[in-house]
């Protein structure tokens, strides 16, 4: 790797915690304290960024979690997931202003498109809300009034008191794959997320999303957000895979997929025609494996292999353009580790400067 990336873990405040996938275990949940742990152990082990995700129906809110957590941590950022259909941007930039104090300036945000619970949107309009959602954020973290005309916003008001360390909005990551997703990010993110894919789709979106950014004036910023299974052989990585899945009976499989509240968007669909494209074993390229996706929606796939097998995968994305990495294992507490020992060592990295 010829730059510095950043690497970032995964903490499971979605219960997608297994040692088994598709197995629900106690221990596993997504407890503050489970959650906790797997956040600090990851700042230990030297991971310059944690995503906490949200979901409305699984497991824990990720800006309570974040502002609980935020006294135990000195030096990781969090990337705090949220779910902009369902909170109001004033109180949400006032939120994130007061959680990156406690911070100390660490906070970066993960937008999500969402629904408000119980009340759909189709997806240009959603998307739509959206982009005003980014739009009203960061002119309030930027400490900006705000006068503001849209479909579903219509504010004259000053910023919050409470500002960001940095006076200036965090990072936004955002991703999407349909066309509405595609025109927001260009146009509002600062980081591009994307789901595991085979190396000519990535460097097939990397070209679209780098060009439409360029028509606005505005360069983008990359993430690969993928799970990894590093062993100290290939076969001892392949054996796990197995191990994973081998108490996953294709119902559950089918039931865990359909209860996500993104189980029928365009990313969940490239996942599954990922599988579909897959070999017996479920690897669709080199080192790169798709039963994950058999027990859940969203990102589906993981990276396998050896420890320098996993770190020249890693460094063949950067090649592409890539700039931050999200990564996750099951047990994630256990695969932090495993990754921190084997293959963290061998890569540059460090946070994306805003």
């Amino acid at each position: 790797m010829t730059r510095p990336v950043e690497v970032a873990w995964f903490c499971p405040l979605c219960d997608d915690d297994y040692e088994y996938l598709g197995v629900p275990d106690p221990r596993l949940r997504s407890s503050f304290a489970h959650c906790r742990d797997v956040l600090l152990r990851a700042e230990r082990n030297g991971f310059d960024n944690i995503l906490c995700p949200s979901g409305y129906a699984l497991g824990i809110d990720s800006i309570a979690f974040a502002g609980g957590v935020a006294p135990a941590t000195s030096r990781i950022r969090l990337l705090v997931a949220v779910r902009c259909g369902e909170l109001w941007p004033p109180q949400l930039a006032r939120q994130l202003a007061t959680l990156d104090g406690m911070l100390d300036g660490r906070l970066t945000v993960n937008v999500i498109s969402s629904d408000l619970p119980g009340a759909p949107v189709a997806s240009e309009p959603r998307y739509q809300r959206t982009r005003e959602c980014m739009q009203l954020l960061r002119a309030f973290l930027d400490g900006k009034p705000v006068s503001h005309r849209g479909a579903f916003y219509q504010l004259e008001l000053a910023p919050p008191a409470a500002t960001t360390v940095a006076r200036r909005a965090p990072l936004f990551y955002f991703g999407g794959l349909s066309e509405p997703a595609r025109r927001v990010a260009a146009e509002e993110a600062d980081v591009y997320l994307m789901w595991p894919e085979p190396m000519p789709a990535v460097r097939a979106l990397l070209d679209d999303m780098r060009a439409r950014a360029a028509a606005l004036g505005r360069r983008l910023r990359f993430g690969y957000r993928v799970h990894v299974i590093v062993r100290e052989t290939e076969d001892e990585a392949r054996a796990y895979a197995r191990r994973l899945l081998s108490r996953l009976d294709a119902a559950t499989g089918d039931a865990i997929r359909g209860r996500s509240l993104d189980a029928t968007s365009e990313g969940v669909r490239r996942q599954a025609e990922m599988r579909e494209r897959a070999d017996d074993e479920g690897f669709v390229e080199e080192h790169l494996w798709t039963g994950i996706g058999r027990a859940r929606s969203g990102c589906g796939a993981a990276i396998v292999g050896d420890p320098d097998q996993v770190a020249r995968k890693l460094a063949a994305y950067a090649a592409l353009g890539i700039d931050a990495f999200i990564l996750s294992g099951y047990p994630h507490a256990a695969e932090c580790d495993l990754f921190a020992r084997y293959v963290l060592p061998q890569l540059p990295h460090g946070p994306l400067a805003a």
